[in-house]
């Protein structure tokens, strides 16, 4: 008879305490599913004794998380307890060194330290998986690492961070500010301890490195990506991108040029009818594109207890069943460098400025941008006070670089009050 699979899990938050009501109340499922009991050896907390609802009775304990990674009678270790370093990653690191395969959830640690970790898995024989990392309960890995295998991936985008999603959509539906939006996202407890990992584009750029690195052979470069954040989106912005046929969306791209890998995760606009400009509150979407399936869109809940849990737990019934693929589903010494794409594709942009209303000041903003290349589309001016007069304008498609330098010059010249604010729109 197969012997059980037997877990160690540190980290009993939300998404721990989610796992071990699923293998407590799932565990005959589970069991016929993969022809393995699932069995959990110890768990490891802060607090012992805190209530959380479910019983640990039934488990040892583990004071130190790294205690717990190297106990001679668990199989996987599974790390939810999250940071880039410190003691989850020494704990990851002690698994692997004792040959214990790792599931986890820390999307930061994977981004940054995603391919020393995997050289330490193979050198162990072992293996790491994080179906949890990315998308909650969205199985994008799997998708990308199995489904897909047999296709050149071309592109990788989405809506990879609920919060913002939360934030843009109750901007749209209530009439509110940023401020306000943000305010309210903050006391339903959806924001991290640090705000900015949120709407900085941070945690949605850690998701972004490590789809990069699998659809594209590469090893996962956080620092390559392109941050912007969505604290310069305006109710003005918002309710002027309806009027154009748009919403705006923190969207993260990731794509091959000519010039090498084109990574950002900023504010964009998109089709208001487009499956992404329909998505609504804190639900995530991955679109890929590949040369044989074309695209397929994946859609579900980002992040929450259920979602998240049932993402690891599909990593445990994998392991139990003996299933093994690299970290970035290539060998580290297969993975290629790809040589970041600082020029991105063109495309058109939308631009928000507050010019100083005094005679010519229009002029010379579309001297600016013909001087860049840059051709207008469309552009509207709104009623005005006696200094300032807001004015927006949609370009042709050019290029980032183009759009960056004619705001420079804008606001050297100060032909504006502030600096203009450039979102560019997406082309899906």
């Amino acid at each position: 008879m197969t012997p059980p699979f037997r877990l160690g899990i540190a980290g009993l938050g939300t998404v721990g305490t989610g796992v071990l009501e699923i293998i407590q109340q799932d565990a005959a499922l589970l069991s016929r599913k993969t022809c393995r009991d699932i069995y959990i050896s110890a768990v490891s907390a802060r607090a012992r004794h805190k209530d959380r609802g479910v019983s640990l009775s039934n488990f040892d304990w583990e004071e130190n998380p790294i205690d717990l990674a190297s106990r001679p009678d668990i199989d996987v270790f599974i790390e939810l307890i999250g940071g880039t370093k410190g003691v989850s990653k020494e704990a990851v690191e002690t698994a692997l060194i004792s040959g214990k395969d790792v599931i986890t959830a820390n999307k930061a640690m994977l981004a940054i330290h995603g391919i020393e970790l995997a050289e330490l898995a193979e050198k162990n024989g072992c293996c790491i998986r994080y179906e949890a990392a990315v998308a909650g309960g969205i199985p994008v890995i799997k998708a990308l690492q199995e489904g897909l295998i047999g296709n050149r991936i071309s592109r990788v985008m989405g809506v990879m961070n609920g919060t913002c999603n939360y934030i843009l959509t109750r901007m749209e539906k209530a009439n509110m500010s940023y401020k306000e939006a943000f305010a309210e996202a903050d006391a339903l407890g959806f924001l991290e301890a640090d705000p900015n990992l949120d709407i900085g584009g941070i945690d949605a750029g850690h998701k972004l490195a490590i789809l990069s690195a699998i659809a594209f052979g590469c090893p996962p470069n956080f620092n390559t990506i392109n941050l912007e954040g969505i604290d310069q989106v305006t109710i003005e912005d918002i309710k002027a991108a309806a009027d154009m046929g748009f919403k705006i969306k923190l969207l993260g791209v990731s794509q091959k040029t000519t010039r090498g890998l084109e990574q950002r995760m900023q504010p964009c606009l998109v089709p208001a009818l487009s499956s992404l400009g329909q998505l609504e509150g804190g639900t995530n979407m991955v679109v890929i594109e590949g040369d044989s399936v074309e695209q397929i869109i994946l859609r579900g809940p980002g992040a929450g207890k259920g979602p998240t849990a049932s993402a690891v737990v599909s990593d445990i019934c994998d392991l139990a069943r003996g299933w093994k693929i690299p970290t970035f589903g290539l060998p580290v010494k297969n993975l290629s460098p790809i040589e970041n794409s600082l020029s991105d594709l063109p495309a058109s942009y939308y631009l928000r400025m507050l010019l100083l209303d005094e005679s010519g000041t229009l002029a010379k903003i579309t001297g600016v941008l013909s001087d860049h290349s840059i051709s207008i589309d469309r552009m509207r001016q709104y009623s005005h006070d006696d200094k300032t007069a807001p004015v927006l304008i949609v370009t042709h498609k050019t290029t980032r670089n183009a759009i960056d330098e004619a705001v420079t010059e804008m606001t050297e010249n100060k032909l504006t009050s502030q600096p203009p604010v450039a979102f560019r729109i997406e082309d899906l």
